[in-house]
């Protein structure tokens, strides 16, 4: 298993986000994805299984958690991640493999098979879940993430805006995908992630203590959004 990292969650509104970015503009980089000033486009389907039990597990405070997803950025091809997302409380580490559009065509008609085939840990597993759980996909949770970066203790804080769940497809290259908010404007999310301490200069530029903190999930958001959404 990967190394634990570190994450803390925050609801943020508009005014502390321009506040907290000027700062952070000054003293940190941007993350190397950022394709304009507003940072970066994230696109992922969750799976889920037959039970929702990652959608209620989360509700339950469950500390060991776990989620799969397939990520895609900037609704580009061209990088298409299967993950793995596990959570120990605040602690998280994540395993990924990249696969190619045909097999990420092939995962949507349920043709995993070819997953035995990959010598990598997340492949093995979430063929498991699929066999073993009967998953499927769930909801597709769509944002824009701004992000910036410390080598020292691998610090990344991102602001996460626009969070909007697909209500019409679980395709992540749907051209017609339609979104609704999740998230109402002002609000969005900061995520503060590090490995086993954050640095003071850091620490005392975001001010954690004076931010709402929660356990966040984005995943879960977008799922009750969208459920909202077709019972109206």
């Amino acid at each position: 298993m990967k190394k634990l990292r570190h994450e803390l969650k925050f609801y943020i509104n508009i005014n502390e986000y321009e506040l907290l970015r000027e700062k952070l503009q000054v003293i940190l980089k941007r993350d190397k994805n950022t394709v304009n000033d507003e940072g970066y486009h994230i696109r992922s389907l969750y799976f889920d299984n037959v039970y929702d039990s990652d959608l209620y597990e989360k509700n339950y405070g469950i500390y060991r958690r776990k989620k799969f997803r397939i990520r895609i950025y900037n609704h580009s091809d061209n990088v298409i991640k299967l993950e793995k997302k596990n959570r120990f409380g605040e602690l998280i580490n994540k395993e990924s493999l990249s696969i190619t559009k045909d097999e990420y065509e092939r995962l949507l008609e349920w043709d995993y098979d070819f997953l035995q085939d990959k010598n990598n840990q997340t492949a093995k597993d979430f063929y498991l879940y699929m066999r073993t759980q009967h998953m499927s996909p769930k909801v597709i949770v769509d944002y824009v993430r701004e992000a910036y970066m410390e080598e020292i203790e691998d610090v990344r804080i991102t602001f996460d805006k626009y969070l909007s769940a697909g209500v019409n497809s679980i395709d992540i290259f749907e051209k017609n995908l339609i979104t609704v908010e999740a998230l109402k404007y002002p609000y969005m999310i900061m995520e503060v992630k590090f490995n086993s301490f954050l640095p003071d200069y850091i620490r005392d530029v975001l001010q954690l203590d004076t931010h709402h903190r929660a356990a966040i999930s984005k995943y879960v958001i977008c799922r009750e959004q969208s459920m909202m959404y077709y019972k109206q």
